[in-house]
């Protein structure tokens, strides 16, 4: 174990590199260069290659075509590339390809805000591609962080056979802190499950009962069909109705037995809280600092701060708000976060949204402002 002062989008590539990401493809844009960067210093020095492509959409092609091999994969962007990497982020949550993508956000929509800090993402990296989907969501709050949940982004793709998004920000990405690196052999690494049978008996999206079919790598004597398009159990097109419902249903159904390891939160101070704030990435930081503030002052605020964005913790939030008297959701953009949080308190109490949307970082004052008014 070692310390060192890193940056966070520096901490995200080394996080890669720990969980054995051997496969990097990229195009430069602001605010994720530098994980690009130093994956092309890192890479070559543990027989990992790296690609700048050229554009997002041929990068996003480009790890799938890699992780379909056997490598563990990953690509970086923000949110202009992250628009142009949604018709194959769809293709790899159909085709079950495990990947990373990292979308460092600033502020939009279109060309926005390269320089200034955004949360702007949350609903797009949920929803930005089309049709029902599973997808896994992560956030990271600081620099450690950001390098641990890089790891846990692969361990999770690579278990669930799902691409799964790291959603950092500006300031996060941006900021130097402290890191501590742990040995190798302290890091608790997570590879594919692949197939026991032979390869005449190999079904690439076969029936389990945990509903993840091994992944046989390509070049491995293991012959299978990948396709965007539905498919049955071999890989090849369907419009069997019932056929289609099963294979939706194994999606979910990987997801929902999964779940204590996927959604990830923490919460402080909410054994004796009158209000519960719910905050995510860089707000977090700020909504923690707000607590020691307000408790100091007499006021019984506790934090969940939500690690995993989606799939969306609903029974953890419902648990906590059954004992408060409001929620408060601070958040950098105009009301996102905030919609799944009513959707799950439903009308029980009030929620309330901190809304900053300038491109400047979430300030204690912006949330004290309005707590002092309860």
């Amino acid at each position: 174990m070692y310390k060192l002062m890193m940056q966070g989008n520096q901490a995200c590539a080394h996080g890669a590199i720990v969980a054995g990401c051997r496969f990097f493809a990229g195009y430069p844009i602001t605010p994720s260069s530098e994980i690009a960067e130093e994956l092309s210093l890192l890479l070559p020095l543990v027989g990992g290659r790296f690609i700048q492509m050229e554009d997002e959409i041929a990068s996003m092609a480009a790890i799938i075509g890699a992780s379909l091999t056997g490598c563990k994969v990953m690509t970086a962007t923000s949110g202009p590339g992250f628009s142009l990497k949604q018709e194959n982020i769809g293709y790899a949550c159909e085709a079950e390809i495990p990947c990373v993508i990292i979308n460092i956000q600033r502020g939009g929509p279109s060309t926005g805000s390269p320089t200034m800090t955004s949360q702007e993402d949350f609903m797009q990296s949920r929803w930005g591609t089309h049709g029902d989907h599973n997808i896994i969501v992560l956030s990271p709050s600081s620099v450690q962080e950001t390098f641990e949940l890089t790891i846990t982004a692969f361990n999770l793709s690579e278990k669930f056979r799902t691409p799964v998004i790291l959603l950092s920000d500006e300031i996060v990405g941006h900021m130097t802190e402290k890191v501590i690196l742990p040995d190798p052999d302290e890091v608790k690494i997570y590879d594919r499950k692949k197939p026991e049978v032979s390869p005449q008996d190999y079904l690439a999206y076969q029936f389990t009962e945990d509903g993840i079919p091994p992944m046989a790598d390509f070049g491995s004597g293991y012959r299978y069909h990948v396709t965007g398009l539905i498919h049955d159990q071999t890989g090849f097109p369907t419009n069997d109705s019932n056929e289609i419902k099963k294979i939706k249903d194994r999606w979910m159904k990987k997801m929902i037995k999964g779940e204590k390891d996927i959604i990830l939160t923490e919460s402080i101070h909410t054994d004796d809280m009158d209000y519960l704030i719910i905050a995510y990435g860089s707000s977090a930081r700020c909504a923690k600092r707000v607590v020691k503030i307000a408790r100091e002052q007499g006021k019984k605020f506790g934090l969940l701060k939500l690690t995993t964005l989606w799939p969306f913790p609903d029974q953890i939030i419902s648990r906590l708000t059954d004992k408060v008297k409001q929620v408060i959701v601070p958040e950098m953009n105009q009301g996102q976060a905030i919609r799944e949080v009513k959707r799950v308190v439903g009308g029980k109490i009030p929620v309330v949204g901190v809304n900053r949307y300038d491109g400047e970082a979430m300030k204690p004052e912006d949330i004290l402002t309005v707590i002092n008014k309860l």
